[in-house]
């Protein structure tokens, strides 16, 4: 790298490391919410999840990246009030991008033990929330301390959970949909990193190996040799294909070098790298596998405290995540 590269390097890294610390400042003393909403009523509460998702993990560890996945679903859409978790006619969880989700069966076992030793006191979205720090933990990411508090809202519509990113929007819309819950453009490419583990169905991206935008060719900006493998490995639309082929097991950097080598597997992923406001940071996570991992912890914050206080006013605990209250 000549010299002027080195400073913009250096720059770049200033950049990122400031805005982990004003990123992680910037919810810490957030009035809705408080590390010890818990500790007089329910003390045992990490305790239990981390137990319950240990043994889950245990034999089933994909369900690392499914809950952490479940949860941005819920908190994107209505903020993080676990109407993802609603199960009836015309919900988040039955839309069209709903249908590969995981992870619904622990939660719901956490929470049963939650109610048996706290009743009635600890919200389902604050389960998930916790779930998804740890179970990013047991990927080998970052752990981060959960501020608590959040409510469980009571509606959950399919139409609204259209609007989740699934692989194929613009950059730009991708920026606007993060803005209008409180992040940046920071947030979007760290938090993108998540797909450095889990996988995503065939279907999602069969459209860039073999029709791309009506060509009846491949997507251009995926490298060949990458390109050979996906098509052997997607012959189906039902089969499911690692986000990163590099180190599909490791919570890493990885992503981010595939970026640059052309080995994105969704549309919205490569771009990162091919867009002028997102590309100097895929270049700097690249390299500073430290920063990323301090500010995946402080956007995961952000993205845990995301509350929708005027969509919900009768917000609840629930006793059973499935349903509301009667």
């Amino acid at each position: 790298m000549g010299g002027q590269g080195m400073i913009v390097g250096l720059l770049m890294v200033m950049v990122v490391v400031v805005a982990v610390e004003g990123g992680s400042r910037e919810y810490e003393y957030d009035d809705a919410l408080s590390y010890g909403y818990y500790h007089g009523n329910c003390p045992q509460l990490e305790g239990i999840i981390h137990k319950k998702l240990h043994n889950w993990l245990k034999n089933d560890s994909t369900l690392a990246p499914a809950l952490m996945r479940l949860h941005f679903h819920d908190c994107s859409v209505r903020g993080c009030d676990a109407s993802i978790l609603l199960n009836h006619k015309g919900s988040e969880r039955k839309a069209k991008a709903s249908k590969t989700l995981r992870g619904f069966q622990v939660i719901d076992d956490i929470k049963s033990e939650v109610e048996r030793v706290c009743p009635k006191t600890v919200s389902c979205a604050d389960i998930l929330t916790a779930a998804a720090r740890d179970a990013t933990v047991a990927a080998g990411g970052p752990f981060w301390s959960v501020p608590y508090g959040r409510k469980d809202g009571r509606i959950s519509l399919a139409k609204e959970a259209e609007s989740v990113p699934m692989g194929h929007e613009k950059i730009t819309d991708l920026i606007e949909l993060f803005q209008s819950k409180g992040l940046n453009i920071l947030d979007l490419v760290v938090l993108s990193g998540a797909h450095t583990i889990g996988r995503t169905s065939c279907d999602s991206l069969q459209y860039r190996l073999y029709n791309y935008k009506g060509t009846f060719k491949p997507d251009p900006t995926i490298d060949p040799k990458y390109l050979n493998f996906l098509r052997r490995k997607c012959r189906w639309a039902s089969e499911y294909v690692d986000l990163d082929a590099v180190t599909p097991k490791a919570f890493d950097v990885q992503y981010y070098k595939n970026l640059q080598k052309k080995m994105g597997i969704l549309s919205t992923d490569q771009m990162l790298y091919s867009d002028s406001r997102t590309a100097p940071l895929v270049s700097a996570f690249a390299s500073q596998s430290s920063v990323f991992h301090h500010q995946f912890a402080a956007s995961m914050v952000k993205l845990g405290n995301i509350q929708d206080f005027l969509a919900d006013q009768h917000s609840e605990i629930r006793l059973n995540c499935n349903y509301v209250n009667k």
